[in-house]
């Protein structure tokens, strides 16, 4: 008997899974997030700075490492996964903390045929809980999946691609609300919309498989070149984690991250690309700045290709 997941026609809007293993959020597990993506998040770093905010004492896990174990944790439903495409409106209900055990369901809420190739494209709805089934984080992704081997189209024709924004409603009550950014000495950002920060020094993707070992992603593209056509694709996390340690640069009073309008994977990295980034501020509501990162990866004797678009909520003081 083989295991390897669900092809796409074995998909129905409503299937659902939520008996991935739980995940408890260790120091060990942060080390190495960190070093992989190299984070400089400093709610996630500095948990005396935490506490005299009022943000509670412990230490905060990083965001990175709660949406990539909850990404890892709804694979398997895309373990067969050809590439996946988007995220839309990405919120942290809360920011968990180290000690925390993360649960999550993944419901399929939409699917469509590809008419170009033996596949579609499935829309996942994933939420996290806590140990205390407190909301962490929701949000929709998009993956594509191959048809069996021999199977005809099942006929769907969703929409899986509507566009999620997050409301200002949604943020303005959210658990930073009551922080008291100035209680720390962390001078004010002062940044115009459409202001444009790009870094002149790149990172390099290393690591990839332990990235996915690490968040429990089962995508066989990750870790197996002969399901990705002869080449291991990096899981698409990866790319985000660079983007947003290279936004903390970037912006180095950046408090931490608490939302994501969409998120464009737009080609494929892969393990030894270096990748560059320019943040745009897109817009500002008080300590909230509104973001986009569009990323490139940087190969040896080739032009640079454009792999991420990023739309994300930032704390600043």
């Amino acid at each position: 008997m083989k295991f390897g997941g669900p092809y796409y026609d074995e998909l129905r809007r409503g299937d659902r899974r939520e008996d991935a293993p739980a995940m408890t959020l260790t120091e060990g597990v942060a080390a190495l997030h960190q070093a992989i993506l190299g984070d400089r998040l400093r709610l996630s770093l500095d948990a005396a700075a935490a506490q005299r905010i009022g943000a509670g004492a412990g230490t905060f896990a990083h965001p990175g490492l709660v949406w990539d174990v909850a990404i890892g944790q709804s694979t398997l439903i895309t373990q067969r996964v050809i590439a996946n495409l988007f995220y839309r409106g990405l919120r942290l209900h809360r920011l968990p903390r180290i000690g925390d055990t993360l649960r999550t369901s993944t419901e399929v809420v939409g699917l469509r045929d590809l008419s170009s190739r033996p596949a579609g494209l499935a829309a996942l709805r994933i939420r996290t809980v806590d140990q205390a089934d407190r909301a962490v984080l929701d949000f929709v992704r998009c993956a594509m999946l191959p048809l069996a081997p021999g199977a005809d189209p099942p006929g769907h024709n969703d929409d899986v691609g509507s566009a999620l924004e997050l409301r200002a409603s949604e943020l303005s009550g959210g658990f930073f609300s009551d922080w008291e950014l100035g209680a720390e000495a962390w001078p004010p950002t002062e940044l115009a919309p459409g202001s444009v920060l790009e870094l002149e020094g790149g990172d390099l993707v290393s690591n990839a498989t332990a990235l996915a070992r690490l968040s429990l992603n089962l995508a066989m593209v990750h870790h197996d070149s002969s399901a990705a056509g002869g080449r291991r694709l990096v899981y698409g996390g990866h790319t985000i984690g660079i983007a947003a340690a290279q936004a903390s640069r970037a912006l180095p009073n950046l408090v931490t991250i608490v939302g994501w309008h969409s998120c464009d994977h737009l080609a494929p990295v892969y393990e030894g690309d270096t990748l560059h980034s320019a943040v745009e501020v897109e817009r500002r509501h008080g300590n909230l700045a509104h973001l986009r990162s569009r990323v490139e990866a940087r190969r040896p004797c080739a032009d640079p290709v454009a792999v991420l678009d990023w739309r994300f909520v930032a704390v600043l003081p």
